[in-house]
């Protein structure tokens, strides 16, 4: 007798099984899974893993290069160096970091506030772990990718003026005391799921967050020498214009990858994406145009970044006409806000992190409870289970939670800091002659 080709006969058994009533397909099912395990593994989609791998490299070019060369473009001369160390080692430093327990606290247990430490280094995650229809380990290198731009985000309010170490001790501690987890809160199964907070791709988990965080930065560190009257302008905005392009293809990966598959909602997250972003560029323009006589590139690309902050929590559930609502908004809130902070309030955070990503991240999510509603005809969105009022209380009660969380935590771990290092930040000699030679006996031009 001929021996059976046990594939062949699973295959054969899985075919018959469609076409047979559900208990026949189902005892077919687990007979091809005894004699063929390796069939338990078919939950892998391969386009669902290939768009994901995508998304996870762009996510990471928005920091490296793309962030990293937009704040290096807005700093002076002697500072770019320091810029690009702080964006490339903490990236380096929150990669380790998440894998060594980041992904855990977020991700792992059923807590309400914090994961557990069950996962540490990964240790749980196998080669055929899955995440849905995504390997876990891809799923956490995804995750990863967002850990490490939300602290680097935070970088634009203490520029030119902070010690190094105190940099790296802070974003070590910011990733697992903050983001972490408020990850778990919104993503990871936490409180916030319970409520019912919708954010598709991290208005409150990355922009709020960091935007609260730079705030309180720059309010602990204090204002750079001069500031305002003597702040010397952007040097490149050449090379913030290529930061900020990188930034809007890499936000594909960011707002589309979060569907977490090669789907519709991926789909309509990248057109969104585009949209918000190209409506937020041209209403900042407009403003400066009519206020000043003139718009500037510096202008149109923060309002670029605005748009693109404002239109991430909602992503993944409005269309298009709501996100050309939602992009004019964020040019128009995020340039106001700008100048109240900068002018008014006489805050120096110096590359407008709170009223950029902070204050975009904001009004993304409350705009999610108006534009996700399947109700407002060619504004409708993709719908909601609440009213948009029962909807916008449950997403005002999320930020509030997290902002008030995140300033608390951020000024303690400042304090923490000083006490440490003996200071955050570097004296006046120091700063006048730059962070470039103070922290890295290196520059970044020949002057």
């Amino acid at each position: 007798m001929e021996s059976i080709d046990c594939r062949k006969f699973c295959s054969i058994g899985l075919i018959l099984g469609f076409i047979m009533p559900n208990n026949v397909k189902g005892l077919l099912t687990a007979i091809g899974l005894i004699i063929w395990p390796g069939l338990a593994f078919a939950g892998v989609d391969s386009g669902d893993t290939a768009w994901i791998l995508t998304a996870t490299a762009l996510v990471l070019f928005m920091t490296l290069p793309g962030l990293a060369l937009f704040y290096a473009g807005l700093v002076q001369p002697k500072n770019i160096v320091s810029v690009l160390m702080h964006n490339f080692t903490i990236a380096c430093l929150m990669s380790v970091l998440w894998v060594v327990a980041g992904y855990s606290l977020a991700f792992s247990g059923d807590g309400a506030y914090i994961g557990d430490l069950g996962n540490l280094f990964m240790s749980a995650i196998t080669i055929d772990s899955l995440s849905g229809t995504i390997p876990e380990s891809l799923f956490g290198a995804f995750q990863m990718t967002f850990a490490v731009i939300t602290p680097a985000l935070i970088i634009g309010a203490y520029v030119e003026r902070i010690r190094f170490s105190a940099v790296l001790i802070f974003s070590a501690l910011w990733l697992l005391v903050d983001y972490a987890p408020v990850t778990h809160w919104v993503w990871g199964g936490g409180i916030m799921a319970d409520w019912g907070v919708l954010d598709f791709a991290g208005g409150i988990v990355v922009h709020a967050t960091a935007g609260t965080a730079a705030l309180v930065c720059a309010l602990v560190v204090g204002k750079r020498r001069g500031f305002p009257a003597s702040v010397q302008p952007p040097h490149s905005p050449v090379l913030t214009m290529v930061g900020a392009c990188m930034l809007w293809v890499g936000w594909f990966g960011f707002n589309g990858g979060s569907a977490l598959g090669a789907n519709g909602d991926a789909g309509m997250a990248i057109l969104v994406t585009h949209l918000s972003a190209a409506c937020g560029a041209a209403t900042w323009a407009g403003i400066e145009w009519a206020k000043y006589g003139k718009p500037s590139v510096l202008g149109i690309i923060t309002g670029m970044v605005a748009g693109l902050g404002t239109i991430t929590p909602a992503s993944g559930f409005v269309g298009p006409a709501g996100a050309v609502v939602i992009g004019i908004s964020a040019g128009a809130v995020c340039f106001y806000a700008t100048m109240y902070i900068k002018q008014t309030l006489k805050i120096d955070d110096s590359l407008d992190v709170m009223p950029v990503h902070g204050v975009g991240g904001i009004l993304g999510t409350l705009a999610v409870a108006v534009f996700a509603s399947s109700e407002l005809g060619l504004f409708s969105g993709q719908g909601l289970d609440n009213t948009i009022g029962a909807q916008l209380a449950i997403q005002a009660q999320g930020i509030l939670a997290a902002v008030a969380y995140t300033a608390v935590v951020t000024y303690i771990i400042f304090k923490v800091i000083s006490v440490l290092t003996g200071g955050i930040r570097v004296n006046e000699d120091e700063e006048s002659q730059g962070l470039d030679i103070v922290s890295h006996n290196e520059r970044g031009y020949d002057i």
